[in-house]
């Protein structure tokens, strides 16, 4: 399929000068990682469409549902910055190689871990990075947001070494094909979960169409607006959720509000809107 040997022939094409630029310690190895995806995009038949707008501030942490591999792809499109992947996809053949290239995160979601992926999470906000999270642990069915697991939100909890981290909503929504609406019936040809073996499910999706994609960055808010790790953590399913909800169904959901006001900075002020990417 035409898409595909695209995709793998641009991906070999920069594969050498990401190693390269790592190798060397160079800056703009951040931000290529986003020209590569935004390429991808166009050559997967991936249409995003962008609401609001990242936060500028550093570090952060930015939490979203997550419905397909091609996740990676959409987000890593509109943010410069690391994904926070489970332990096994750095063994995995070409996308671990992809994950290692962008500087990922790898951790081991077993409870007797947890610790020590929270701190290692943390170490990398202590230097100033922007991170992304997928708080569900696994993809869903694009149709719903699994509760989010609080455990690794509390690398956001400020210490005496640590910054203050933002911590910023982010829905993912694959709502049209072609410009018709992607009903529930069709939403499993562009999620992957559950025992669906992954190159299958890949070929169908790629020779489907354009598919448009929305990604919705909702207010950030700190982790000292919240308290608890818990509470930080509802707060983003229910934004998540309800960006969902709207881009797929036109239903928000009501939104909880902090228990207490907190100092505000000028990178958790409302984002404004960004034209469809």
């Amino acid at each position: 399929m035409a898409r595909l040997a695209l995709y793998l022939a641009w991906t070999a094409s920069l594969l050498p000068v990401q190693v390269v630029g790592l190798a060397l310690g160079c800056r703009w190895t951040s931000t290529l990682p986003v020209f590569y995806h935004r390429c991808c995009c166009r050559i997967l038949g991936l249409q995003i469409r962008v609401i609001g707008s990242p936060t500028a501030g550093r570090p952060v942490l930015f939490a979203s549902n997550h419905v397909s591999y091609t996740d990676i792809t959409v987000l890593g499109s509109v943010i410069p910055g690391s994904f926070i992947a489970k332990a096994e996809v750095a063994d995995w053949p070409f996308f671990g190689w992809l994950a290692k290239l962008q500087r990922s995160v790898f951790v081991d979601r077993q409870a007797r871990s947890a610790a020590k992926q929270r701190d290692a999470i943390g170490d990398r906000l202590a230097g100033g990075e922007a991170l992304i999270l997928f708080p569900e642990g696994t993809s869903g069915d694009g149709n719903r947001v699994l509760p989010f697991k609080s455990a690794l939100f509390g690398a956001t909890q400020r210490g005496t070494e640590l910054p203050r981290v933002i911590v910023q909503p982010v829905s993912v929504a694959y709502t049209r094909l072609d410009g018709i609406p992607i009903g529930r019936l069709y939403r499993p040809f562009f999620a992957w979960y559950g025992a669906a073996n992954l190159a299958p499910h890949m070929w169908s999706m790629i020779g489907l169409g354009t598919v448009e994609v929305v990604v919705q960055f909702h207010s950030p808010t700190t982790f000292a607006d919240w308290g608890t790790r818990k509470a930080l953590a509802t707060y983003c399913h229910a934004r998540v959720s309800g960006g969902v909800a709207a881009a797929l169904f036109g239903r928000p959901q009501p939104m909880p509000e902090p228990p207490k006001t907190a100092a505000r900075d000028p990178f958790l002020a409302p984002t404004p809107r960004l034209a469809a990417g």
